[in-house]
């Protein structure tokens, strides 16, 4: 007759085999996550030059819409030439020079599974490994048996992390 396994044997397994799975994904996560801290300043992007005709006499929000940039704003007006911050405009020819600053396209895609939203079909896939990472610190303390010391040393481990998260988080 075959014996039942133990929960701590079942989680055991569980995590082992789900680590194995999300290796992946953890490792897309976690590079997607450092490339993200870096998403206000232009590290990792590439800066491609665009020329462009939009309509003439344009204003602010006029050319940024037809531009395709948020928030434009115009810094200065010189005859007819329109200097915003990542270009030129000339309100006579219609003729628009700006710089566009993008990630490549490997981290581009990569970055978008990170921030996917509700209406893209990748937030189930955010949900899943949201839901994966939290049954891994769950069954995480089903790795060591509570009475021994390894246990109650990992316990001032979690409590560490903790206290970091919350200085950090609030100070």
């Amino acid at each position: 007759m075959a014996r039942k396994k133990s929960l701590s044997i079942n989680m055991r397994i569980f995590h082992r085999y789900l680590g194995f799975f999300l290796a992946g994904i953890m490792t897309v996560y976690a590079l997607s996550g450092i490339v993200l801290i870096f998403r206000d300043t232009d590290t990792f992007k590439n800066t491609e030059t665009i020329t462009t005709t939009v309509g003439k006499n344009l204003n602010a929000e006029e050319l940024g819409k037809a531009l395709d940039i948020k928030k434009l704003s115009i810094e200065t007006v010189d005859n007819d030439i329109v200097t915003f911050k990542s270009g030129t405009y000339n309100m006579s020819t219609g003729v628009a020079t700006y710089e566009i600053k993008e990630l490549p396209y490997v981290l581009d895609k990569m970055t978008h599974l990170h921030k996917a939203k509700s209406s893209e079909p990748l937030y189930f896939l955010n949900i899943f490994f949201g839901l994966s990472l939290l049954f891994f610190v769950i069954s995480s303390f089903w790795m060591f048996i509570p009475s021994t010391s390894v246990f109650k040393k990992g316990m001032l481990f979690v409590a560490a992390g903790v206290l970091l998260t919350l200085v950090l988080l609030f100070v």
